[in-house]
């Protein structure tokens, strides 16, 4: 019997129960959390999803699945080696129509007022204690930028990837939470039942100059945001052309979807109660909270100075579709909109900021790489 009872405690000892320790147990409450919100409530789930699975599959004990050699680890050299954020421009650049922006081209200035909150919130980040280089990942989670946000946490503060990923897309999958309120603060009834003019059709020609003039103003003028611009321009470029369309199919489905598990697992999987349970991880969260609100109400704010100068009428709540979540923001705007006046049709007009947004973002990013590391 006594031999039974060894045998037994030695394979209890081999499992990763022996080793469990409250902090991995509290993470995989945390994994299995964010698993709930994208399956059950639809909060992003195709981002969601695989970051809570990799979360759950590193926090569970000598598994050595994210350690030098383990599988996930070499998901995570596209991470660190900043190759994921733009492939997945890539596949953005090819499922979005610059049209709405081309159209209507001042939105442009909306979606940069939206970046406020990034500048904004390095400032703070300063304040609390966080180095430049931090403080610099931390504010782009304003931009709510998922890969933006690697991409710059990637170059500028890779030890706290983790948090500032989750942070990041977190604000995107609520979007819908959280920029209503801020929204109707900001503005009145008569502002969010505001008509605007049905936007006009842009020709071909320049819808195929346009991912190339901005690639090329772009790497001339900031080389350092080059990959991701350059990157979201070659996809729009698949998009217009018109003559590569298995180049454009893969690009917006295939590869999309495939660095999109990729990039979510390695980042989920980055989350361990090491990195993760710290005072400044919370730190993070409540700033990009704060970025994301700043962001969303400077986008709405431009939007009623921009009203106000303006021949023809603008509904401030474009502004807020400034920030970089392509197409939440936007489809938050339309649904705003609507509940103040069921005709009035914002999306198309929302596109344009929100489109700029993702320009916006990157752009911020590269000046803040370029500058913090002079």
């Amino acid at each position: 019997m006594s031999r039974l009872f060894s045998s037994v405690a030695e394979f209890i000892s081999l499992t990763g129960f022996s080793s469990l320790e409250s902090g991995d147990v509290l993470m995989l409450g945390v994994s299995c959390l964010l698993l709930y919100l994208a399956i059950h409530k639809g909060f992003e789930p195709l981002l969601l999803v695989p970051i809570g699975f990799g979360m759950l599959l590193s926090n569970l004990p000598e598994t050595g699945i994210f350690d030098k050699g383990g599988l996930i680890n070499y998901f995570y050299f596209g991470v660190k080696a900043g190759v994921f954020p733009p492939l997945i421009f890539m596949g953005i650049g090819a499922l979005t129509d610059f049209g709405p922006l081309l159209a209507n081209p001042k939105t442009l200035l909306l979606g940069a007022a939206a970046q406020f909150g990034i500048f904004a919130t390095l400032l703070g980040s300063i304040f609390l204690g966080f180095n430049l280089s931090e403080a610099g990942a931390i504010g782009i989670i304003g931009g709510a930028d998922g890969p933006t946000a690697i991409y710059t946490a990637s170059k500028l503060a890779p030890h706290l990837l983790g948090p500032i990923a989750v942070a990041a897309y977190s604000y995107m999958a609520l979007v819908p939470m959280i920029q209503p309120p801020i929204m109707k603060a900001l503005t009145t009834g008569e502002e969010r039942s505001r008509e605007m003019l049905q936007l006009k059709e842009i020709e071909k020609p320049v819808r195929i100059l346009f991912p190339i003039v901005t690639t090329l103003l772009t790497g001339l003028l900031l080389p350092s945001a080059a990959p991701l611009i350059g990157m979201l321009m070659l996809g729009n470029l698949f998009r217009e052309c018109g003559v590569v369309e298995r180049l454009l199919k893969t690009s917006e489905d295939a590869l999309l979807n495939i660095v999109t598990i990729f990039l979510g697992v390695s980042v989920g999987a980055s989350m361990t109660a090491e990195t993760f349970l710290k005072w400044e991880t919370i730190g993070i969260l409540l700033l990009g909270f704060i970025a994301f609100g700043i962001g969303t109400a400077t986008g709405v704010i431009f939007g009623k100075i921009m009203a106000a100068f303006s021949r023809t009428p603008i509904n401030p709540l474009i502004g807020a579709a400034g920030v970089s979540a392509v197409p939440m923001a936007a489809r938050v705007v339309q649904k705003v909109g609507a509940d103040e006046n069921p005709g009035n049709f914002l999306l198309m007009h929302a596109m344009g900021p929100n489109v700029a947004g993702v320009i916006g973002s990157a752009i911020a990013a590269g000046v803040l790489i370029s500058l913090i590391r002079i």
